[in-house]
């Protein structure tokens, strides 16, 4: 593969040669706003649970519904606001993101609670349909995949720090206390993208390349289906870990555990960002293998808590970049259709976390949480064994 991405939009018009470092902090943070928001839930399902009066699996579906919220606007936003500007279309869907957290934090009813996260998932379509294409846009020729890295690594940072630390705010104050911070943060991202992002016009390549173009191409559906089973064998326990853990007795180290995955996630940034552009098709075929490993020692080792600790990190490395790895997969198939292909991933992605939340919700309340490892093992099995046979379009041996 080329060692320059080809992302299918245009850049910006603005001559540059440096990496844009405090703009790309922008979009940084903002995909870390949007991951937060999402699985804040998954650290704090016990406490919300009793004060919405639900079980945990019912509770569960507050994830579900934000991911279905992602996963069906995504492409109809894409298309409605493409003429907008993109800093604009941005801070828009950042606002979107304070008021929902304000009425999850709020709210005792399960369904106003419910009916608020749907509504932050479709805001957080239009965030992660922006990020990849916002910044290979302001990204110095030849560089737009590392550009690519940074503005999503605000994904696995936000698992390694945000989540933990709203564990761990929840058991000093409360979990309305732990949403409530994620609105503040909020706000200063959006005093940060004000100050730092350039406000770039609206790119309509949708409206010239269609869905049914893209997944016509060689190799793109089989990255899609890759991609589906690796996450929603991630969501299904990450959504449920906090059970899960407190079904081997180790829920009072939950906020411990999700620190081990996510700071392995954020080794994952450094690991993919230097080494992306030569070898795409070793680093997903290797996550792959590494989060299918990790849940196998859940599945039969799950008594040893050294080694829950250590699967938890190699499950965090596995899964940190899994998003910038899927998108450049698909943006180098798609080529001139790039912004397309990413539209599509996100949809993928996001329907996956929500079918994650909802497999694994049904699995909860009719088999127990053991179960959940059983259920993630065949599914990363499926996905390590479908991107190693796939050699000659969807993960090409050529591009590393």
């Amino acid at each position: 593969m080329s060692s320059e991405l080809r992302t299918g939009v245009p850049r910006t018009a603005v001559p540059t040669d440096r990496m844009p470092v405090l703009a790309l902090v922008g979009l940084f943070a903002s995909g870390f706003i949007g991951i937060l928001t999402e699985a804040l839930p998954a650290g704090l399902l016990p406490q919300m649970s009793h004060t919405l009066g639900q079980s945990v699996a019912v509770t569960g579906q507050t994830v579900t519904v934000y991911a279905i919220g992602t996963a069906i606007a995504v492409i109809p936003l894409a298309v409605a606001t493409s003429s907008w500007r993109r800093r604009d279309l941005l801070i828009v869907a950042l606002l979107a993101q304070i008021a929902t957290n304000g009425v999850t934090a709020s709210s005792h009813d399960i369904a106003l609670t419910l009916g608020a996260r749907f509504v932050a998932g479709l805001s957080s379509g239009v965030i992660w349909s922006l990020l990849g294409a916002y910044a290979a846009r302001i990204a110095p020729y030849g560089r737009q995949g590392r550009a690519i890295s940074i503005a999503l690594g605000g994904i696995p940072v936000s698992l390694a720090l945000g989540i933990p630390a709203g564990v761990l705010i929840a058991h000093v104050a409360s979990w309305q206390t732990a949403f409530w911070a994620s609105a503040a943060l909020t706000v200063l991202t959006i005093v940060w993208a004000l100050v730092t992002l350039p406000n770039l016009p609206g790119i309509p390549t949708v409206e010239r390349h269609g869905v049914g173009h893209v997944l016509a191409l060689r190799g793109v559906k089989t990255v899609l289906f890759v991609e589906g089973c690796f996450v929603v064998a991630h969501n299904i326990l990450y959504t449920y870990v906090a059970k899960y853990l407190s079904d081997i007795g180790l829920g009072a180290q939950t906020g411990t555990i999700l620190f081990a995955f996510g700071l392995a996630s954020i080794v994952s940034i450094l690991v993919v960002g230097a080494t992306i552009d030569r070898h795409l098709r070793k680093l997903i075929v290797g996550a792959s293998a590494t989060f299918a490993i990790a849940v196998l020692v859940l599945a039969l080792l799950s008594g040893v808590t050294v080694l829950v600790y250590i699967a938890s990190a190699a499950w965090g490395l596995a899964f940190g970049s899994s998003a910038t790895l899927f998108t450049t997969a698909v943006v180098v198939i798609a080529k001139d259709a790039g912004e397309v292909a990413q539209t599509l991933m996100v949809a993928v992605f996001s329907g996956s976390i929500a079918a994650g939340g909802l497999i694994g919700g049904l699995l909860l309340d009719g088999f127990g949480s053991q179960v959940l490892v059983e259920v993630c093992l065949v599914l990363v099995a499926a996905a390590t064994i479908t991107s190693y046979l796939a050699k000659r379009h969807a993960f090409p041996t050529d591009a590393g």
